[in-house]
């Protein structure tokens, strides 16, 4: 599922890229904002969802260790939605959420009983 859109606040949570000795720019822990979010078809990596942020602009992956793209996405995965008020997010999780509306409870008929 695609939590992802163009604007957001995104937090990096995973800056290593095996077999790839070119910095790749993003840092552990550091804030993005997201400017591009869709699927990529990479030859190699194959088809993911990925990223663009407004902070880094990747330029041409024409290097020694590159594949020719040019302003290559970031696999979203890397990432994650910034949660400003992390105790709110963890309230929302607890506060109950029924599936229906609730009805009021219907008060059993009160039987009248008449002396003869």
């Amino acid at each position: 599922m695609n939590d992802f859109y163009v604007g957001q606040k995104v937090v990096c949570i995973d800056d290593k890229f095996k077999n790839v000795s070119i910095d790749q720019l993003i840092r552990k822990d550091e804030i993005y904002t997201i400017r591009w979010v869709g699927m990529y078809s990479h030859y190699i990596d194959g088809e993911f969802l990925g990223i663009k942020v407004a902070e880094i602009h990747r330029g041409d992956d024409d290097g020694p260790e590159g594949y020719g793209a040019a302003d290559m996405p970031y696999r979203a995965s890397r990432f994650r939605p910034l949660v400003e008020d992390k105790l709110s997010s963890l309230r929302k999780l607890l506060a109950p959420t029924p599936d229906a509306p609730v009805e009021p409870e219907k008060k059993a008929p009160v039987k009248k009983t008449e002396k003869v």
